[in-house]
């Protein structure tokens, strides 16, 4: 190109041989006006100036990084600066790598399950796909579908609308596949029906309890059946065995005082009855997913506890 540099004009097909372009690329950038030629020959040949050769190695950049030409026009032109153009740009590959990083958690979220069909397929990345408000809505519609018109407390509800989906910029495939597996969860009319049969059972419970337990009550309570259990468990004192009455017998009474009632064989079945209404283990598997697709720390689980001391009731 030493003929460019001293101020000679070429042909189209030495510009693309200096450019490392094919003839035909640089036609139809010089036809959209991005390379025009600076002259022709007397047969009608375009003919270019050592400038073009700068503008093709610019053309050619911005196009490997995506930049439209449209775009491009815009920069050879100096209606906008190369630093705008490639403030936009990366602020649109960042969306693409998002939206890349969360297809690629949906597809390994379907392998790591092993089989799925064609349509649990779609609906996994469509579910994947929706936004933060879109996420929200499914949640708020399903409390509104399962709860309304309960006597829950003044505080549940509100708990309930607290704790929604979260899902980061930056999912991992474990978010990704929890928030899938909620999505469906919340989606499904037996978890609803179930929830809100549990949920009316609570409202009759509560309006039977003369105590009104604080939240913090409420989780010492749940504390101490679980460390009792885990301890019964651990000694081997299966909930069926005349070993497993004495601890039964001081839950019972436990959550007698919790309740504000007496401890007495009536009691002891309508705690049964409480327990077995809320004995679906989905309503804590909705707690543990919305832990981790929102990160938060993983609460204890106290669905085996419970499930321990109905056996354990059931048997005495």
């Amino acid at each position: 190109m030493a003929d460019m540099a001293d101020g000679m004009l070429v042909t189209i097909g030495e510009l693309a041989r200096a450019a490392g372009l094919t003839v035909k690329t640089v036609r139809y950038w010089s036809d959209q006006g991005l390379v025009p030629p600076v002259d022709r020959t007397p047969a009608g040949y375009r003919l270019y100036g050592p400038e073009a050769l700068m503008r093709l190695g610019l053309v050619r950049t911005l196009r490997d990084l995506g930049v439209g030409l449209a775009t491009i026009r815009k920069v050879l032109g100096h209606d906008v600066t190369i630093s705008e153009v490639a403030a936009a740009h990366a602020a649109a590959l960042e969306i693409q790598i998002r939206a890349l990083r969360l297809h690629q958690a949906v597809l390994k979220t379907v392998a790591s399950r092993g089989t799925a069909t064609a349509e649990e397929i779609q609906l996994m990345h469509k579910l994947a796909q929706l936004s933060a408000s879109e996420r929200r809505q499914l949640i708020s519609e399903f409390i509104d579908d399962t709860f309304t018109e309960l006597d829950l407390g003044p505080d549940f509800l509100p708990m309930m609308r607290s704790a929604m989906p979260d899902l980061p910029d930056d999912p991992t495939q474990d978010q990704v596949s929890a928030w899938v597996e909620l999505a469906g969860l919340v989606r499904d009319p037996d978890f609803r029906a179930s929830l809100r049969q549990a949920a009316a059972a609570q409202a009759r419970a509560r309006a039977e309890t003369p105590a009104d337990p604080s939240p913090e009550a409420s989780q010492a309570m749940a504390t101490l059946l679980r460390e009792r259990v885990a301890a019964a468990t651990a000694a081997g004192i299966t909930p069926d065995s005349l070993q497993a009455q004495p601890i039964a017998d001081e839950l019972v009474a436990a959550y007698a005082r919790h309740t504000g009632r007496a401890s007495d064989p009536e009691f002891r079945a309508w705690l049964l009855e409480v327990l077995q209404s809320s004995s679906d283990r989905r309503y804590e598997r909705y707690w543990q997913l919305l832990a981790t697709i929102n990160g938060w720390p993983p609460a204890p689980s106290i669905m085996p506890a419970a499930e321990w001391l109905i056996t354990a009731l059931r048997s005495g």
